[in-house]
């Protein structure tokens, strides 16, 4: 089994999904509510959008011009399709790109949103590479995976970070913010109905007929696996991980 075929087969799970990540469209009020009121001639970015489900949010709540980005198109035709059925098209434009290499000048964005996302190119990682794109005093608002108790057990750090080693207490998550230039306005956890509601019961819902549609295909198969040791993990240990929102100022 190639890396190709297990994403293949990932991203078919996730184009039936309405969230690609947890979250709650009144987390996403509540982070923006800590900004300025964006006007219509502020530009935002929103990195690794999926189908845009925040970014719809945002679209509702501010007047900015709201540029999307995903690595996987068919998720940006389902944000072009929501949006136009909403008459939000012509304040959303989307475009496939890899958040590791985004195609924007340098400070073009006076807000940066990335919901469950920044894990893909690393924490530490995404917020100094992406500073460089927002404008002198923007901002910066992501979720990230923390741990909120101490000491979480190996099975969990192995399966929800990239490097089991990595820090991702809420007092590292502080020091790297402050290390790579920005001032923290404010946090809050996403609560556990943004994870369980929002995105694991509808990948529940669907794991079962995802696997007997392809019960030949071992990429496919180990795609299902996956997400039944996620959902596994997040009943067991629900209290001792999550999201938290962070909301940023670039200094």
């Amino acid at each position: 089994m190639s890396m190709n075929e297990f994403w293949t087969y990932f991203f078919e799970l996730y184009e039936s999904t309405p969230r690609q990540g947890p979250g709650l469209n009144s987390m996403t009020r509540k982070a923006l509510g800590n900004l300025p009121f964006l006007t219509g001639e502020m530009r935002l970015l929103d990195i690794g959008c999926g189908s845009g489900m925040q970014t719809l949010e945002l679209a509702r709540n501010c007047q900015a011009a709201i540029t999307a980005t995903d690595f996987h198109a068919p998720f940006l035709e389902t944000l072009q399709q929501n949006a136009a059925k909403e008459g939000l098209a012509e304040r959303i434009q989307t475009q496939v790109a890899d958040m590791a290499e985004l195609p924007f000048e340098d400070e073009s964005f006076h807000v940066l949103w990335a919901e469950g996302s920044i894990f893909i190119i690393g924490f530490q990682k995404g917020l100094q590479q992406w500073r460089r794109l927002i404008h002198p005093e923007g901002y910066l608002v992501v979720s990230e995976l923390t741990w909120f108790k101490e000491n979480p057990p190996a099975e969990l750090r192995e399966f929800c970070l990239m490097d089991p080693n990595e820090d991702a207490s809420l007092p590292a998550r502080r020091r790297a913010i402050s290390q790579a230039g920005y001032t923290l306005l404010d946090e809050f956890p996403l609560p556990r109905e943004g994870w369980w509601d929002a995105y694991y019961k509808p990948i529940q819902d669907r794991l079962d007929t995802f696997e007997a549609r392809h019960v030949d295909h071992p990429a496919a198969l180990e795609v299902v696996k996956h997400h039944r040791t996620e959902l596994d993990l997040f009943r067991r240990y629900g209290d001792v991980y999550g999201y938290t929102f962070f909301i940023m100022k670039k200094e």
